[in-house]
């Protein structure tokens, strides 16, 4: 029991008295329900605490979350009685009843609460206590409650100590998850919540919806507007500063057709690398695998085709300079030559044996080839040995603490080779370099690299990352508009779960079970910018508003050049590159 209880005797829980435990329904050590007192009101995700006395126990403080309200006539039999109730012919009462889950019993003692024992709200040091956030030793924000407070989770949940991976799930363009995950991003780096481990903690976003993320590193102009002061307070109370990200490193894909190898950007002129892959890398890294990352190749015969081929590029292929390679005394300086190249020895009877196999079909030969020809448009522009190599051309997490991988410019297909990759070498990158820091992994749409039926490659590294990523230091934050179409494994290896706006058809799969019934219907009507947070914890899942991104999301929003790259103490950011110069134009900052 707290001082503050102590204080007010055994028989009454601090806080203000909102009503008491009901006597006409069962109450349960795992729920109950309160009547609300005629001046007094529970609105949804409140917080109540009641206190019984158990003999030989003590005072045993119950704990819970409002999770329905309902107000009903009583005296009233037909419906039609509301109008003589409200005549004052027919006498009756209105009474409002509300259902409380319990989130905590302490001590764990679990007895029911006691008809008639009185409620109250709780705040302070009370609500925290009924939150779990009391034993939270790392505290990460996330939003204001209803109630005007901070909600946190526990970065032991975030950080693989005791769980990690973060599943964001609701309908595109209104359940507002890429925002979410960035400003769950802002607050773990920005929150003083990893201490001296922040310098080794990165980010690796994945980018799909046009060039919103490109502008992390600049101020919204919302800031400076007179609505400006409410956004900076609703960040002080959540005791984080209202700045962009401070270190950010961005890439694009090259422009189709230009042999500058500039990135292929419109919004964002200066600060963006370029990033391709030379066909030297794509023969000695194997790469061949990530071209056919559809959902059903797995299931195909001609998988065997890739691997084979894949091998015998790496064997024979020779770098010759610009990232061309040759083969058998054949140069080959575009994707194109190389998908001809090979054609070419497997559709020749004595070359195919060599590079498909001895016993290898015509018809599975074909399949492959297929396939190959129809992916030298979507990657034509990302595999290259034309161009003159450059600084900053691979994309690498090295160098800035957030980094914006831009896809919204490639076709799918391409998209998943570029996610696929960089996905495999960061993942190999981090388990060479052993454990410590940490590599947050953001990735949108998640159902279109890890779907719930068939295999690929992407899907094979996203399912390593999900299982064993916590020893690694890897985190995936995967957000997409449907959880049941997430493969499984992946959604139950993620210890935060957290749902925006729901169709009301998703809002039934099993998927959503750690959803309380009034939460489902709820989570239907949510408006853009409040979420439902579950963690292990806490038993009830918890509503959070976020507040608006204090970076711009867009060119329009943009404030200007970046900030400066300095900490909160003002010493220079460590991720934070040099400063561009009059002869680096392409230098990101």
């Amino acid at each position: 029991m707290t001082a503050p209880a102590r204080r007010r005797g055994v028989t009454e829980p601090p806080g203000d008295t909102v009503g008491r435990v009901v006597g006409t329904e069962d109450s349960t050590p795992l729920q109950f329900s309160v009547a609300l007192g005629p001046d007094a009101y529970l609105q949804l995700d409140d917080v109540v605490v009641t206190l019984r006395l158990v003999p030989g126990v003590g005072p045993v403080l119950t704990s819970g979350v409002v999770t329905q309200v309902r107000a009903r006539h009583e005296g009233a039999t037909f419906g039609s009685d509301v109008f003589l109730i409200a005549d004052g012919v027919l006498p009756a009462q209105v009474q409002e009843i509300a259902e409380v889950t319990t989130t905590r019993v302490e001590p764990e003692c679990y007895v029911p609460p006691t008809p008639g024992a009185t409620v109250q709200r709780a705040s302070g040091e009370e609500r925290a206590q009924a939150l779990y956030f009391d034993k939270m030793d790392k505290k990460v924000p996330v939003g204001i409650g209803r109630d005007g407070a901070p909600i946190y989770v526990n970065l032991e949940f975030l950080d693989g100590t005791r769980g990690g991976h973060v599943s964001i799930s609701g309908i595109s363009g209104v359940a507002t998850k890429t925002s979410f995950a960035l400003f769950l991003l802002y607050s773990i780096f920005t929150s003083g919540v990893l201490g001296k481990k922040s310098v080794n903690a990165k980010a690796l976003v994945f980018s799909v919806k046009g060039e919103d993320l490109l502008f992390l590193d600049q101020r919204n102009t919302r800031l400076d507007a007179p609505e400006g002061a409410d956004l900076r307070a609703t960040y002080a109370t959540l005791g984080l500063a209202a700045e962009p990200f401070a270190s950010v490193g961005l890439f694009a894909p090259p422009t189709p057709d230009d042999p500058t190898g500039r990135p292929h950007v419109t919004g964002r002129t200066s600060g963006v690398h370029a990033f391709w892959w030379t066909l030297a890398e794509f023969c000695a890294g194997e790469l061949l695998p990530y071209v056919f990352a559809d959902a059903e190749d797995e299931r195909n015969q001609y998988t065997m085709v890739i691997h084979q081929v894949a091998a015998k590029l790496r064997r024979e292929a020779v770098p010759v300079g610009d990232g061309a390679v040759s083969i058998d005394g054949q140069v080959l300086r575009t994707y194109s030559d190389l998908i001809d190249f090979v054609s070419d020895r497997l559709t020749d009877d004595e070359a195919r044996k060599d590079w498909a196999g001895p016993v290898t079909g015509t018809g599975t030969v074909n399949a492959f080839l297929r396939r190959l020809r129809s992916s030298q448009k979507p990657l034509r522009t990302l595999v290259r040995g034309d161009l003159a190599d450059a600084p900053g051309r691979r994309v690498s997490t090295e160098g800035q603490q957030v980094t914006v991988v831009d896809l919204h410019n490639l076709p799918e297909r391409a998209q998943r080779f570029v996610v696929g990759v960089v996905l495999a070498a960061e993942t190999a990158r981090k388990e060479a370099a052993g454990a410590g820091g940490l590599l947050f992994t953001m990735i949108d749409e998640l159902n279109k690299y890890a779907p719930r039926e068939g295999g690929s490659p992407i899907k094979e590294v996203l399912l390593d990352i999900a299982e064993r990523g916590r020893s690694l230091g890897i985190i995936l934050i995967g957000a997409q508009q449907t959880a049941s179409e997430v493969e499984r494994r992946i959604v139950s290896n993620s210890s935060i779960k957290v749902v925006g706006r729901l169709d009301p058809a998703e809002a039934g799969r099993p998927e959503y079970g750690f959803l309380p019934a009034s939460q489902r219907t709820r989570a239907t009507l949510a408006k853009p910018g409040t979420m439902f947070v579950s963690q292990p914890e806490i038993p009830v899942p918890l509503a959070v508003e976020f507040p608006f991104p204090a970076w711009a999301t867009r060119l329009s929003e943009s404030a200007g050049e970046p900030v400066a790259s300095t900490n909160g103490a003002g010493r220079r950011d460590p991720f934070a590159r040099l400063p561009a110069t009059a002869s680096d134009d392409d230098a990101p900052f």
